[in-house]
């Protein structure tokens, strides 16, 4: 545990299961105090109770501006500081483009991308003021190539993509980073429904603990691991990957 990071405090959105539950452990361990936001708390609430002096549950909807605020407002009450938010909290609708509803697709923007514009709000002015902090936005490769049947989902992660390229450059000159964060495919309850072999899909524990590691970087673009790093580019780089990688998601008729 090293001085730095001993006492620094970190708000994860969507922390309850998958990658936001799996870093909270790794970063208490490290010594960081960690209030994890969801409308859900069992599981933080159960690790709340092995570590009640780093963890906090704060029952939150990303959707709703007075959920947001109030929760800001009481870890900084409590703790007196935010240093790091992780906007991970994330929803999709897996159906071909023409099956999805103008109301899917609002309710995908409302968490995916107005849920996270709601968390920058709510911690970006306490952050300037305290003079430092670091703002990760989870993003998805959806969000850079494309997917069949997601079509809303990589809508909103191309949308963060752009977002966060162009409050970087607002915020150049200050100490208060703004980053994207790309996990690998993961093996969470939501990513079950697209029927992806498991062979092909990381473990939610392992790259919950390698993004813990990489939580104080400012980087522009964090990848969990060099593999994920080295497909994004592939994908974007030769997009035949990506058409053949998603021939399964495409009746042959269209």
């Amino acid at each position: 545990m090293s001085s730095r990071e001993r006492g620094r405090v970190v708000v994860i959105t969507g922390a309850n299961e998958g990658i936001g539950y799996h870093m909270l452990t790794p970063l208490v361990e490290r010594g960081y105090r960690v209030a994890g936001l969801d409308v859900d708390g069992a599981h933080v609430r159960s690790l709340r109770r092995d570590r009640p002096d780093s963890v906090r549950f704060v029952e939150c909807d990303v959707t709703a501006d007075d959920d947001v605020e109030a929760a800001i407002e009481e870890i900084v009450a409590e703790w007196d500081r935010i240093d790091i938010l992780v906007n991970n909290a994330g929803i999709f609708n897996f159906a071909p483009f023409e099956d999805q509803t103008l109301a899917d697709t609002r309710r995908e923007f409302e968490v995916n991308y107005f849920g996270y514009l709601r968390l920058i709000h709510a911690v970006l002015p306490h952050m300037r003021a305290r003079g430092e902090g670091i703002v990760h936005n989870v993003s998805s490769g959806a969000g850079l190539v494309g997917h069949p049947g997601l079509t809303g989902y990589a809508s909103t992660k191309g949308a963060i993509e752009a977002l966060v390229r162009s409050l970087r450059l607002e915020l150049r000159h200050e100490n208060v980073a703004c980053t994207l964060m790309h996990p690998p495919l993961t093996n969470t309850r939501s990513t079950a429904e697209l029927g992806y072999p498991e062979s092909f899909l990381s473990d939610p524990a392992a790259v919950g603990r390698k993004l813990a590691g990489k939580i104080e970087s400012t980087d522009e673009v964090i990848a969990a691991d060099l593999q994920t790093r080295v497909g994004l580019y592939l994908s974007q780089r030769f997009p035949s990957l990506v058409r053949r990688g998603t021939e399964r998601f495409v009746s042959p008729d269209e």
